[in-house]
């Protein structure tokens, strides 16, 4: 009975997700998903990830990529995603292997009133399951539904594709075995309108997969994984001509700092802001093949060339004040700061913020509270002796917006108080421990 009250209460609040997950990293917190490849349909962002899942006896390799179908998200503020559904099964593509679990890295495109997905799998007599080709689903709405082709597309053989239209309306193709390669596609979207072509002027050495192009001022930026050292980076290359030379320009993100094999990205704008998404093992940190995908803002130096993206926590969008902030998803804490999964047997329950000294703070930047006149403030948390946290504006010592009391007990309960004073617009939060020990934070949020 000790923890029916905290469970009742988590109950409660993730009802309010239902079909939707919110800006902070990782994007979506229902299900495992990876390689995302993000488009800019209308005024909407739609996200085309795959879709891990454990492996278990007889659905798949154990210990390895499990993927049997695909979803797709969509967001029209990078802060709301709504999950549209399964788009895609292994069992729904004519020519594919229906118990390979091997739906990896797709893409989409819209031509023509139709929207082109492209993905990658083994196709039914494929030698011990390992030949990888490239199939199309046709559509005529983001989401789907979508209809796949009864054969793959013939030549190419590989993984990771990716589809770029010039301005001058000629289309290309792009995807990965071994080394990385393009070639034209005919204006059906659906064959090869001239022979592979590898990408020899990248970096020889390493694994290099995951080919995302996108041009920006004349500059085709060519990006992809490599593994340089012992897990990926992102890396880019540009040219002047979408099938190259290329040459090497940069790192856009170094490796994962939590040791995640893997990394995929895809680069857009969308309302003149330049976003990277890419994935991390953040829902599991001990197995990198069940993966969770990301976004951080992208910029430019004044010679076109990319400045490296530090992935983030806190991700892009604005939080709404009246939504629950869950400031574990943090913009900068101080070292005595803890993150930690609020139950490590069910991490899709999420984290929890841990402070255990006295003065120890965490910023959330970016809330909204759109002149509204908020009254009160709630805390979800508990305590291992009685606690004051304060909210401030700004910084640890900025303008006092609440203070609130934690009582003693290690049973998760909502503190509520009265609010001080309150912003105007979009503020950045700042968490503190005025006093007391062991104290754990789910989110907070104004009513």
């Amino acid at each position: 009975m000790k923890n029916i009250k905290f469970w009742l209460l988590l109950f409660i609040s993730m009802l309010a997700f239902a079909g939707q997950s919110v800006a902070q990293n990782p994007l979506i917190r229902d299900q495992f998903t990876a390689d995302p490849s993000a488009r800019v349909f209308g005024d909407r962002v739609y996200v085309y990830p795959s879709h891990d899942i454990k492996a278990t006896p007889g659905h798949g390799r154990p210990g390895w990529f499990c993927m049997e179908d695909y979803h797709v998200f969509s967001s029209a503020n990078l802060t709301d995603w709504t999950d549209h559904g399964m788009i895609i099964s292994q069992t729904t593509v004519p020519w594919a292997e229906p118990t390979s679990y091997s739906m990896w890295a797709p893409d989409c495109i819209f031509r023509h009133g139709k929207y082109y997905m492209y993905f990658p799998t083994t196709a039914k007599g494929s030698e011990n399951g390992r030949g990888f080709t490239i199939g199309v689903a046709m559509a005529d709405k983001p989401y789907g539904p979508f209809t796949p082709q009864q054969e793959p597309i013939k030549g190419v053989h590989g993984i990771d594709p990716n589809v770029f239209i010039d301005k001058d309306g000629q289309a290309y193709l792009y995807w990965a075995q071994g080394n990385l390669y393009v070639a034209k596609l005919k204006e059906d979207m659906l064959e090869l309108a001239s022979e592979p072509q590898i990408l020899t002027e990248l970096p020889d050495k390493g694994l290099k997969e995951g080919p995302y192009l996108f041009e920006r001022k004349g500059i085709y930026y060519l990006t992809y994984p490599h593994v340089a050292n012992k897990t990926e980076r992102l890396e880019y290359a540009i040219s002047n001509n979408p099938m190259g030379p290329f040459k090497f320009a940069g790192v856009i993100m170094d490796e994962s700092a939590s040791g995640c094999w893997t990394n995929h990205q895809s680069i857009i704008q969308f309302k003149n802001q330049w976003y990277l998404f890419y994935h991390n093992d953040d829902l599991s940190p001990q197995f990198d093949k069940n993966r969770s995908i990301r976004c951080d803002s992208l910029f430019f130096s004044a010679d076109g060339s990319i400045k490296k993206v530090i992935p983030t926590l806190r991700g892009v969008g604005i939080t709404k004040a009246s939504e629950k902030i869950q400031i574990d998803r943090y913009s900068d804490k101080d070292s005595t700061v803890k993150i930690s999964f609020l139950d490590t047997a069910k991490k899709f329950n999420g984290w929890k913020t841990t402070f255990n000294h006295a003065g120890s703070w965490i910023r959330y930047n970016s809330v909204d509270f759109n002149g509204k006149k908020f009254k009160e403030l709630q805390i979800m948390a508990n305590a291992g002796s009685r606690a004051t946290v304060e909210v401030r504006l700004g910084n640890a010592n900025g303008r006092l917006l609440a203070s609130t009391v934690i009582p003693e007990g290690s049973d998760w309960q909502i503190a509520q108080t009265r609010l001080a004073s309150l912003p105007s617009k979009i503020a950045d939060l700042v968490i503190v421990l005025k006093s007391g020990s062991g104290v754990n934070l789910d989110w907070i949020n104004f009513k």
